[in-house]
């Protein structure tokens, strides 16, 4: 139902996840029995958890990490690891230099060229070290970079930025990227986002997308809704998609996953995305504090180095223990920030729902706290979180 902010402008009211809560059914069920497997194109995870394509959270060593351990990272093909042919010193100039010089030290970084011998590269040592190689394009790097990435025999494509739409006006001078050729074309299943609407996210699967991505300005090192004012709290925005996931699968009989992005902070934050109707969730923050993340402690967005209009920022996050004991455990903190999966499993036991298809029709109920999901953005980024 629409509200009245004022005479000539109507609003719908919109939650964010901590406006939510769970509500047990009619039976329980042993943990163990929970099946929360994830599939994407022909790739299938045990762990609905991907990793963001985020130069402090992802590098060739995480991502094959986190595919052994049975998640999913990507890696940012526009970052420091296909512009620097060795990052380590980049990533420790970027952890080391105060705040007051970091967008200046960040547009610097940066500005290095992009090199599709590193694209390649990087691509190649996921493979040959066993690992899923998922990598992040954005629409203009993804015209530009497309034959790199397929030559090198990636596993997934993610077609990423603020906003994606199938209908993108630009200049004359430009050429914008062809969706739906790019899916028809491209030999490895494309995940399109973000969005956070109905019409978007039906859009985006007809032009042939393998998943979408939805979330737009909910994580603390992303700063859309502050700078641009763009953005949907995130249980609506999934749970609007998720309805055009099921449209959609009922009109072709596709069945194109939904993942969440953005604002997911702990196991928790997870349960209540699947519950509102996803089937994954993608997580940054929570990722870059584990021991053998590439931040050294830190988090940053991926529109922080924007020579225009620097958007995100550099989190101080820790270091709170490894990659293993923040996915399966065991958790050394009582936070909800460790042993994400048992978080998921349990909840889901407790819930009574044996997979993430009944898991996404469990009851759920408005639970305003003190806390709006604006708060919570304040307070994740004061507590080094978010995203």
């Amino acid at each position: 139902m629409d509200i009245a902010i004022g005479r000539g402008k109507k609003a719908r009211r919109a939650y964010g996840i901590d406006e939510i809560a769970l509500v047990p059914g009619v039976r329980t069920l042993d943990p163990s029995l929970a099946d929360t497997r994830i599939r994407i194109g022909e790739i299938e995870r045990e762990i609905p958890i991907i990793a963001s394509a985020m130069d402090g959270v992802v590098d060739v060593r995480m991502a094959v990490l986190l595919s052994e351990l049975g998640a999913m990272g990507v890696l940012n093909l526009e970052g420091i690891q296909t512009r620097y042919a060795n990052p380590e010193p980049i990533l420790d100039r970027i952890a080391s230099v105060g705040k007051l010089e970091f967008v200046e030290l960040m547009q610097e970084l940066y500005a290095e060229p992009i090199k599709p011998e590193l694209i390649q590269q990087r691509i190649k040592e996921i493979k040959e070290r066993g690992g899923i190689a998922a990598v992040s394009l954005t629409p203009a790097g993804a015209v530009k970079y497309r034959e790199d990435v397929i030559s090198a025999g990636a596993d997934l494509f993610f077609v990423q930025a603020t906003v994606v739409s199938t209908a993108h006006l630009s200049p004359e001078s430009t050429i914008p990227l062809d969706l739906v050729q790019l899916c028809q074309e491209l030999p490895i299943p494309v995940v399109l986002g973000n969005c956070v609407t109905y019409e978007v996210a039906l859009n985006l699967m007809k032009a042939g997308a393998a998943a979408v991505l939805v979330g737009i300005g909910p994580g603390a090192a992303c700063t859309s809704r502050g700078v641009l004012g763009v953005g949907v709290p995130q249980a609506t925005a999934v749970a609007d998609c998720a309805a055009a996931r099921d449209d959609f699968e009922r009109e072709t009989g596709k069945y194109i996953p939904v993942i969440a992005d953005g604002g997911i902070v702990t196991g928790g934050d997870i349960c209540k995305c699947i519950a509102c109707g996803a089937d994954a969730v993608m997580i940054g923050s929570p990722i870059a504090r584990a021991a053998e993340a590439p931040g050294r402690g830190y988090h940053w967005g991926m529109a922080t180095p924007s020579p225009v209009l620097p958007r995100g920022t550099r989190i101080n996050v820790g270091t709170t223990g490894t990659l293993a004991e923040i996915l399966t455990g065991p958790a050394k903190l009582d936070d909800g920030t460790h042993n994400l999966l048992g978080a998921l499993k349990t909840s889901m036991g407790t819930l009574g729902a044996k997979n993430m298809k009944e898991m996404q029709q469990v009851e759920v109920v408005i639970a305003p706290s003190l806390l709006t999901e604006g708060k919570v953005y304040q307070k994740a980024q004061q507590l080094g979180m978010g995203k």
